[in-house]
């Protein structure tokens, strides 16, 4: 019981940390110049209440169920030895848990030309073979920068042949499938894989499965785009919800709760009947830790169903009314500053953020600590809104960015530490999560739609901008890394040329 307590403590700073930024900076905006309707400030700071309540929640579940289910499954799958157990298993697990991703349904409405049915399936498959792509790399010891070159040429290849229209969707779906219900398993997964390894670069392979599964939904939305070729994606805005009192207010929100009760519902069960075989198969896991892991799952559920619930009812309509409130301003340029700070703040406040910066930490020994990584993902992730405001204002094509954006991205990988490399990629699908899905997506959508633009192309791709400028910072926080380990290696006086650090594992470099 002590334990927990000091957990839910803990876990109760973070989220504070994490979340006031955002509530300061959305009220600061609402009392000078942006002023909104009370309806809207109202529901605003119930969807904060349940936000905070449900990260809470779900950050304490995460690490005393989701990360040792994933940790297991992983390694007792490896121990089997038998590469097409491996392959067949890899291949389910990708395809059930993005089926249930409840960000994808979002994805799928949003793309009319493509039946839904069609369009979710063909990402899960996406994901499904890219996540054992990423298993088989981490069993034969393959370098991911290689295989992240080859992956991202082929698909900026394919948006030669893919409608305008089509382009930021495919780019999005990146994004939204790396949720905070598969993020947490599918690292923890990567783990327990890894720790079947014994070289020096074992825990380094461990990050990477984010990111190469992150590459299948691109690439699947882009062929779809091809063999549909719809000639327009058309958006139909909705209407924002005003409610007179508190009566309504209360009732607005108890008509989110059940469908977030019945989505997370469907998110969880794949993971827990996949988990649930194995244990039945194997019986590795004593009773007491079984009772544990249950009662961390039921604070995931509790904590993502209010968290959602929070976002999805509260933060969408503010975001909606903010972003068209300040685009209607006669300096509607301000726009950029103010969505570089929202988007500086914002990603802390995502919940996978929070499981890869303590796994990276854990796994690194401290060596790179969460404080790094969270300044290095929200200085990325401004940097990111920022363009996509730009976008907003001008009707820039999203691959006028992506494009150069990735081509750095890439050329990094040869210079960086092999581990920085995975931990740069799997942050890009963590960074783009629910909270941008439902406050900065709204946000640009309503700023678009004040501007006259055209909501598809200027102002969809937010997503695949947050998922693609923390691939550049963290990568140089790796540079900066081996500078100063140079720095060390000269000063201590060796006398070995500086290409001999190729012959050290990254974590050496990193701990030096």
């Amino acid at each position: 019981m002590q334990i927990f307590n000091f957990k839910f403590r803990e876990k109760l700073s973070e989220t504070l940390k994490a979340v006031l930024p955002i509530l300061i900076i959305v009220v600061f905006l609402c009392f000078t110049i942006t002023p909104v309707p009370t309806s809207i400030m109202m529901t605003f700071m119930v969807g904060a209440v349940l936000l905070i309540l449900g990260m809470l929640l779900f950050n304490v579940g995460v690490e005393i169920s989701m990360t040792p289910m994933g940790e297991r499954a992983g390694s007792i799958i490896t121990r089997s030895k038998n590469l097409l157990l491996i392959v067949v298993l890899g291949f389910i697990l990708g395809f059930v848990i993005t089926i249930s991703e409840p960000d994808l349904q979002v994805l799928a409405n949003q793309v009319p030309s493509v039946p839904n049915i069609v369009l979710i399936v063909s990402v899960a498959l996406g994901v499904a073979i890219f996540l054992v792509i990423a298993i088989l790399r981490m069993l034969f010891g393959i370098g991911l920068s290689h295989l992240l070159l080859i992956f991202y040429a082929i698909v900026f290849i394919l948006t030669i042949f893919v409608p305008q229209d089509f382009l930021a969707i495919a780019f999005d779906s990146g994004g939204v499938t790396t949720g905070p219900m598969t993020v947490p398993f599918i690292m923890a997964f990567g783990v327990g894989i890894a720790a079947i390894r014994s070289d020096k670069d074992a825990e380094n392979d461990s990050f990477g499965l984010v990111s190469l599964c992150s590459v299948g939904p691109i690439l699947a939305v882009l062929i779809l785009g091809i063999i549909y070729n719809p000639e327009q994606t058309e958006h139909i805005s909705e209407s924002i919800v005003m409610v007179e009192d508190t009566v309504e207010l209360w009732k607005l929100f108890m008509k989110g709760f059940p469908t977030y009760i019945v989505e997370i519902a469907i998110s969880l069960l794949p993971i827990v009947v996949f988990f649930g075989i194995l244990q039945l198969i194997t019986r590795e896991i004593n009773k007491k830790t079984l009772i544990k892991i249950g009662i961390g799952l039921a604070y995931t559920y509790i904590g993502l169903v209010l968290f959602l619930t929070g976002v999805n009812v509260g933060f969408m309509p503010a975001g909606n009314y903010l972003g068209g409130a300040i685009a209607s301003l006669p300096y509607a340029w301000i726009i950029v500053p103010i969505g570089m700070i929202i988007g500086y703040f914002i990603v802390l406040a995502e919940p996978a953020v929070f499981v890869l910066t303590k796994q990276v930490e854990e796994i690194t020994s401290g060596a790179i600590s969460s404080k790094a990584m969270r300044n290095s993902l929200s200085i990325g992730v401004a940097v990111s809104v920022g363009l996509a405001m730009l976008r907003v204002l001008t009707g820039l094509s999203i691959l006028w960015l992506l494009i150069p954006g990735y081509f750095i991205a890439l050329i990094l990988t040869f210079f960086v530490p092999k581990i920085f490399t995975a931990i740069a990629f799997d942050s890009g699908g963590v960074a783009s999560g629910p909270m941008t899905a439902t406050f900065l997506l709204p946000f640009a959508m309503g700023a678009c739609e004040k501007l006259g633009g055209n909501i598809i192309t200027d102002a969809f791709g937010i997503v695949a901008m947050v998922a693609m400028t923390p691939l550049i910072t963290i990568q140089i926080m790796g540079l900066i890394y081996k500078f100063k380990e140079r720095k060390l290696h000269k000063k201590a006086g060796y006398t070995k040329p500086v290409m001999s650090l190729d012959t050290y594992g990254d974590m050496e470099i990193i701990e030096l």
